[in-house]
């Protein structure tokens, strides 16, 4: 009877032990999952913040870059593809568009209304005025006026005569007008060739860089590379400017000859009339 009694305490106790311990379980379970909750909520706030701080880098980044300015850029870029071919590309550059600018003025300036000053001389030979029409010839500037005051000064040799010396000096007018355009030529094609021999310097850099590290990887082979492209992005950008300024300048170079070639046609008649008209 002793041993049932003792039992059944015995059973008691652990049932009773039993139930403390699923209690203080069940109370620590929630606190466990609440300290979790916090401890993840603390990590997507440090996540967050840290992103966007990268983001206020980046934009910061751009901006910066944004204010930098195009020349500031451009001055980069030539630093960095070597400054020794670069300076040869920008003083291509440089020539080109001097030489270009010139030819520019020459040309405008040589550009008139020849039609008006064949009706000033045509009047003038109406009335019999040689010397006002070599003075209105001489006063004009252009190389029609020139041209013009070379067939006035022999009006009296005969309109042959006239002829050869209007063709001839004409000739001398169209090669003043052709003047320099060889070197601008060959500005356009050395700077590209100049871009291409600072790729070519370049890449053996490249592979000299090779060479050293005996290693073939990106970082490596970089340097030479971007120096390469750089060179060869200016020289062809600088061929590309000056083409447009010579073709620009062959435009205007072959409206004056087509210009001085109608207007000796035109002046031959006038003096025709004058001949028939004065000399009889």
């Amino acid at each position: 009877m002793k041993k049932v009694f003792a039992f059944v305490a015995m059973m008691g106790l652990l049932f009773g032990v039993n139930q403390t311990i699923n209690a203080q379980e069940e109370t620590e379970a929630p606190a466990v999952e609440e300290v979790a909750q916090n401890d993840s909520l603390a990590v997507d706030s440090i996540a967050a913040a840290e992103v966007e701080e990268e983001s206020q880098a980046i934009g910061e980044d751009k901006d910066a870059e944004e204010n930098q300015g195009l020349h500031k850029v451009l001055k980069t870029k030539f630093i960095e593809g070597s400054a020794g071919f670069m300076s040869l590309v920008a003083i291509a550059m440089i020539f080109g568009l001097a030489l270009c600018i010139e030819r520019i003025i020459f040309l405008s300036l040589s550009e008139i209304n020849s039609k008006k000053l064949l009706e000033d001389i045509q009047a003038a030979l109406e009335n019999g005025d040689v010397e006002g029409a070599k003075s209105i010839c001489r006063e004009t500037r252009g190389p029609v006026a020139s041209i013009c005051y070379q067939g006035m000064m022999r009006i009296d040799e005969g309109l042959d005569v006239v002829e050869r010396s209007v063709v001839s000096y004409g000739s001398v007018q169209a090669s003043n007008l052709e003047k320099n355009l060889s070197w601008i030529t060959l500005f356009i094609a050395m700077s590209p060739s100049l871009g291409f021999l600072g790729t070519v310097i370049g890449m053996v850099q490249a592979f000299d860089e090779i060479q050293r590290a005996n290693d073939i990887s990106p970082n490596v082979v970089a340097g030479g590379m971007k120096v390469a492209l750089i060179t060869t992005i200016f020289g062809i950008i600088v061929a590309l400017i000056l083409q447009v300024f010579y073709n620009y300048i062959l435009s205007k170079v072959e409206a004056l000859n087509t210009d001085m070639e109608d207007s000796s046609v035109s002046l031959l008649d006038i003096i025709m009339k004058y001949n028939l008209k004065f000399k009889k």
